[in-house]
């Protein structure tokens, strides 16, 4: 392979409730879930079914902030006033479940509960993964995750996004923002739209990526992260004409695992230790 010009960290983004809205940070620490914090609250519903942007794209709107050492959470959304608690982490264990899968969570109590109900129109809870979290994640590098659908990291480059947005232009519709993918990890510099489907193993501050799989898109991404309501059929129906992948589905983005844990700031030299040949 020729040489590749470098590449850098342009962006990092946790997601401390799944679904919910994300938060750009210029350093993170990368556990073997991922980085810390990331998707280690969920919401569901009364029965303990997980609640998604799929059905329910208003929870882009709420925002979530956690203390640095995973203590204390807040939540604030629109018209209502926010409400932080101390992150139960000793009550016990109730049966969840996220895509058919059981899975278990500490429920995180009443006061949050209610203002989630309040906020959705319907009874809603919020559940915390077990500190002794043993989920194993599947791919090419297996790894762990919290409550991320499938692995600890998504990485997507800017070079792709531009690829996408100017062929959505092309046909008359809106540019789209990063934020629709809902990326951890965004890459800049290189200059090949969609290498990253091709890098096996990273490496980027003091940290090693394997490759797991593609990122096959969902209903997720036609979603404005900033309203909280579903507009129109971009990005999925561009990317149909050009990234449908060799197993079913449209692919923006490569999920990872964290082969070593470390630090991670924006600006750090991305390192390919080693390339494969694209899924798609």
């Amino acid at each position: 392979m020729t040489q590749t010009p470098v590449a850098r960290i342009a962006a990092l983004v946790s997601y401390p409730v799944k679904g919910c809205a994300g938060s750009s940070v210029p350093d993170a620490v990368l556990t073997p879930a991922g980085i810390a914090h990331d998707r280690d609250f969920m919401v569901i519903d009364e029965d303990g079914t997980f609640r998604s942007q799929r059905k329910d794209p208003s929870m882009a709107r709420i925002r979530p902030e956690v203390s640095p050492d995973g203590r204390r959470l807040t939540l604030r959304a629109p018209g209502v006033q926010p409400v932080g608690i101390d992150v139960d982490l000793d009550s016990p264990r109730r049966d969840i479940t996220m895509f058919g899968r059981p899975y278990v969570g500490i429920d995180q109590g009443e006061v949050v509960a209610g203002w989630l109900s309040e906020v959705f129109g319907r009874p809603s809870r919020l559940v915390r993964v077990p500190p002794e979290n043993d989920r194993v994640t599947a791919g090419l590098t297996p790894g762990t995750a919290g409550y991320a659908d499938g692995h600890a990291l998504l990485v997507t480059s800017v070079s792709s996004l531009d690829l996408l947005n100017e062929r959505i232009a092309e046909r008359g519709g809106e540019v789209l923002p990063m934020n629709r993918f809902r990326p951890n990890v965004v890459l800049d510099g290189w200059d090949e739209p969609h290498l990253e489907d091709r890098v096996r193993s990273l490496s980027v501050g003091d940290a090693e990526l394997g490759y797991a799989k593609l990122d096959i898109r969902c209903a997720v991404t036609t979603v404005d992260q900033a309203t909280g309501e579903k507009a129109g059929p971009e990005p999925l129906r561009t990317l149909a004409d050009y990234r449908r992948a060799s197993k079913g589905g449209v692919a923006f983005g490569v999920k990872f695992a964290v082969v070593r844990p470390g630090k991670l700031s924006v600006g750090d030299e991305v390192t390919v230790n080693s390339w494969g040949e694209s899924e798609m």
